[in-house]
């Protein structure tokens, strides 16, 4: 899948691609990073996560609320960051959240926003459904037409523990894969309506060196 993109081109509540990780242990620890890029004003799901026991749907999920803001569901427990108002461009994403002091860190296009904490001790099962294009309230379905994506994702990786400031620079210039999802080498299926297309565009990173404090 390098140099290529999943493309959802309308909204609807069936087009939508089935990851499938490779988990031989619960998840107490996890980071998961994708590029996204869209025009959609309204809220949508980059990457849904739900665990087959009752009322576990949003086990880990990443919603956008366009304008400025960001939810990160943990335990279906919602944490919505406040974030830089959307401009229409390739946008990178990576959430981090370690079980051991429920802390979530969101970075977005490089830029670590204020941190929260949330589901402390909560322990992610083996045995999960993930989703991109749509948002499960149940296990592999319950999809909602007014949450589905409509635009691109690429570079979708995911790892089972917390990435560094450093690894996360890494991911943004494609320098770091996945060790439970890998864009590179992904495992997959489509459902409905979605295409791959080569990615035609995409924003060069550029990092700015900080002094450390």
């Amino acid at each position: 899948m390098e140099k290529k993109v999943f493309l959802f081109p309308k909204e609807t509540a069936t087009a939508h691609v089935v990851l499938k990780p490779t988990l031989k242990t619960p998840l107490q620890k996890l980071s998961v990073c994708l590029r996204s890029y869209t025009d959609l004003s309204r809220g949508h799901s980059l990457f849904s996560l739900a665990m087959s026991e009752p009322k576990k749907s949003n086990a880990f999920v990443i919603m956008v609320s366009p304008p400025q803001s960001c939810s990160v569901y943990v335990n279906n427990k919602q944490n919505t960051i406040k974030t830089d108002p959307e401009v229409v461009e390739w946008k990178h994403t990576c959430v981090t959240w370690d079980s051991e002091t429920g802390l979530i860190q969101l970075w977005v296009n490089g830029k670590l926003y204020p941190r929260t904490v949330s589901s402390k001790g909560f322990s992610i099962d083996t045995k999960v459904s993930i989703i991109l294009g749509q948002e499960q309230d149940q296990f592999g379905g319950g999809f909602v037409k007014s949450q589905s994506l409509v635009g691109e994702l690429s570079d979708i990786h995911m790892w089972d523990y917390v990435l560094s400031p450093g690894d996360i620079q890494k991911v943004m210039t494609n320098d770091y894969n996945g060790n439970v999802i890998n864009w590179r080498a992904l495992n997959y299926e489509i459902k409905g309506d979605v295409l791959i297309q080569p990615k035609l565009q995409c924003k060069q990173w550029q990092f700015t060196q900080y002094t450390q404090c």
